[in-house]
């Protein structure tokens, strides 16, 4: 039997153990999502993929994780968040080496698939652990540290990826997760199973009513997803005027609409739809947490564009002065996370997305013959902007809800954050190739040298980041309506 001190004494000795570990699961999730970017070029050929097949590579793996967020989110909330983690690394890791192996397109896009089942399994319960290890008064500082490792691994993705890939081949950027994979695996073993009881559990007293998975709603809300996020990501290939894309954006809104019914009156609901309907806190941070993905994300993909294809800079050095927003991000979200403990986590929040918005009107008005140091700054900017708003408005989430709710209320914000992405791309980046005329991002790569198509691209560049600016607005304005938050120890 576990003493009273027990608990506290395990707590205070492996918590920090416990973030790094969790850390690393924040870390590699959004590597691999990253990583493969850089490689397709490559793995194209040897593995004969055709455009859509190059497509599906990359979204196959974002939309499995984007569907399964939520409801394993529910069954780690109710079967133990430390088993669902090192099932999560054990299937990410097996299913690597699985896509390393891979020898032709449909068999690395399968293996994409479930490399997204353990990316989701690591999401979902990666801050819930860190949430329900860590006092509220430094809950922030904890979060901050985990944040600034999903920063890292979009950061760090493109340019590991094309280290491993010129220097030992594309199955590499896979077969460095299996070493990541192994010691994480092994040391979660040893320390996560036995402090889960005396740390990390649910309350025994939960009533077994609560517990199982409604499949009906959670089949309609993949629907929703995948109807969603599907048309947004294949836009561009299939064209905005295509039937196929409108049809899915319609299933999307049924299914949506099917959803909010069936959770209403299911005895055990996926989603409580009192998080959104009665807690404020809950309902807006998360709203702010979509805008800010959907003014950000596409940031790094349209700003590369414009560097290389408009103002012709190579892509090593387009390489050097994108790093300036995620340097930014990675080193100041400890600090925006600890602070949060001290001032709250609005002001800081509200005050990142002002910044967003300041740098991407910065980056508006800079033209086609912009130098590299306004650039810079700029991206500088929208990362201090971002390490401001991310973790605290994180902080906020996770403390908004019941610890029973934790996995639940991870998942809820890593969705947003997947569609988000999503939606970023689709809305920002048909802006930006809105003046290119039929064909689009094509027309640009193909004349990459006409100044007829590099100032088109140009204009359509400034309209996007005016737009990302306008939605940063809308997220300064849902982190500030959300109201000033204490922070209460949740039974």
């Amino acid at each position: 039997m576990v003493s009273s001190a027990g608990p506290d004494t395990s707590l205070n000795e492996h918590r920090w153990a416990l973030l790094a570990l969790t850390s690393v699961g924040a870390f590699m999730t959004p590597l691999d999502g990253s990583i493969v970017a850089v490689a397709l070029p490559k793995m194209g050929p040897q593995l004969n993929l055709s455009f859509a097949a190059s497509l599906w590579v990359q979204a196959a793996y974002l939309l499995s994780i984007a569907v399964l967020l939520i409801p394993l989110g529910r069954l780690a909330d109710q079967r133990g968040r430390a088993r669902f983690y090192l099932a999560g690394i054990a299937i990410f890791t097996a299913t690597s080496l699985a896509a390393a192996l891979s020898w032709d397109g449909p068999s690395l896009i399968v293996s994409r698939v479930l490399q997204g089942v353990g990316g989701a399994l690591l999401t979902a319960t990666s801050v819930a652990i860190a949430t329900s290890v860590f006092p509220a008064q430094e809950r922030g500082r904890a979060l901050g540290i985990n944040v600034m490792a999903v920063y890292l691994g979009l950061s760090v993705g493109p340019p590991l990826g094309g280290f491993l890939v010129d220097h030992f081949g594309w199955p590499w950027i896979f077969l460095v997760n299996l070493p990541v994979g192994l010691v994480v695996l092994l040391w979660g073993w040893r320390i996560l199973p036995r402090l889960e009881e005396a740390v990390l559990h649910q309350p025994p007293a939960e009533k077994p009513a609560t517990h199982g998975l409604d499949l009906p709603g959670a089949a309609l809300l993949a629907m929703f997803l995948l109807g969603l996020l599907v048309p947004l990501t294949f836009a561009s290939e299939w064209g905005w005027e295509a039937p196929r894309v409108w049809a899915l954006l319609l299933l999307s809104v049924l299914a949506l609409v099917a959803f909010q019914s069936r959770e209403s009156q299911a005895a055990v609901p996926l989603v409580d739809l009192n998080l959104l309907r009665r807690n404020r806190l809950f309902a807006a941070a998360n709203l702010a947490a979509l805008l800010n993905y959907m003014a950000l994300y596409a940031i790094a993909i349209l700003t590369a564009a414009q560097l290389q294809l408009v103002q012709g800079r190579t892509a090593k050095v387009t390489g050097w002065i994108m790093l300036g927003q995620p340097v930014m991000q990675a080193c100041l979200s400890p600090l925006a996370g600890r602070l949060s403990d001290r001032v709250g986590s609005s002001v800081l929040s509200t005050s990142g997305m002002l910044l967003t918005a300041l740098g991407m009107v910065l980056l508006a008005l800079l033209g086609r013959s912009a130098s590299m140091l306004p650039i810079v700054l700029a991206l500088a900017i929208v990362g201090i902007g971002m390490a401001a708003f991310s973790a605290p408005n994180t902080s906020a989430i996770m403390g908004s809800v019941d610890r029973s709710q934790l996995g639940v209320a991870s998942a809820f914000l890593g969705t947003m954050r997947v569609t988000g992405q999503a939606l970023s791309v689709a809305i920002l980046g048909s802006i930006a190739a809105s003046h290119l005329g039929p064909g689009g991002w094509r027309l640009l790569l193909r004349a990459g040298g006409s100044p007829e198509a590099a100032d088109a691209f140009a204009r359509g560049y400034s309209a996007a980041m005016g737009t990302g600016a306008g939605l940063a607005l809308l997220g300064a304005w849902a982190s500030l309506a959300r109201g000033a938050h204490r922070w209460q120890a949740k039974a």
